[in-house]
């Protein structure tokens, strides 16, 4: 795969931003202020921030596998939208997406979708083991786990420019055996694991 520079510039920026929000969100504005601002910070880089980098990699790398031009553009205006939300501690995030052209069919337009929900699904799986650890490195993998699983619960819910759309205009079977799992998972993550640093 290849990245122009305004790509890798767009990756990057996205990724400071998200961490930012997030640390606004989970912790509140005075954090700035905190000794604690590096330790929440780079735990919404490592978690939120990897699990948005793959998630929109992995859509590129299934558009450039068949035969798509492919490229990450950031939405400026949603991410400083997503600093915002957090500093008032609203959870929103947009960072932007891959845009891909070329010739393409439904199925593989669904299976472009569908690669980013469920390369979450699987950092979730990658992080889970580290839950089980004390320190920061459990604080890394719970956070990871809950985060994963409610970006792929989100980006499959059908509507608008979200991922579950797309899929579901493939494949109804395809749609489903993706959608229920992380729905139910990332509920889980709501409601059971939480949100809390």
């Amino acid at each position: 795969m290849r990245f122009s520079t305004r790509e890798l510039r767009d990756l990057a920026v996205a990724w400071v931003a998200l961490g930012v929000a997030f640390t606004f969100f989970l912790q509140g504005p005075g954090i700035v202020t905190s000794p604690g601002f590096v330790w929440v910070f780079g735990l919404s880089m490592l978690t939120v921030g990897v699990g948005f980098l793959l998630h929109e990699l992995a859509h590129k790398a299934v558009a450039v596998r068949f035969g798509q031009l492919a490229e990450f553009r950031a939405d400026y205006g949603m991410l400083f939208l997503a600093v915002m939300a957090g500093l008032v501690g609203f959870l929103f995030a947009a960072p932007g997406a891959v845009h891909h052209r070329g010739r393409i069919t439904a199925r593989e337009n669904g299976l472009i979708a569908l690669a980013g929900p469920v390369t979450n699904l699987v950092l979730a799986a990658v992080f889970a083991p580290l839950a089980f650890l004390g320190g920061f490195l459990g604080q890394i993998g719970a956070f990871g786990v809950s985060i994963n699983l409610l970006l792929a619960g989100f980006n499959m819910i059908p509507y608008g420019p979200l991922d579950g759309r797309t899929v579901l205009q493939w494949s109804k079977p395809a749609f489903a055996a993706v959608f229920v799992p992380s729905a139910l998972l990332a509920l889980a993550a709501l409601f059971g694991i939480g949100l809390s640093v």
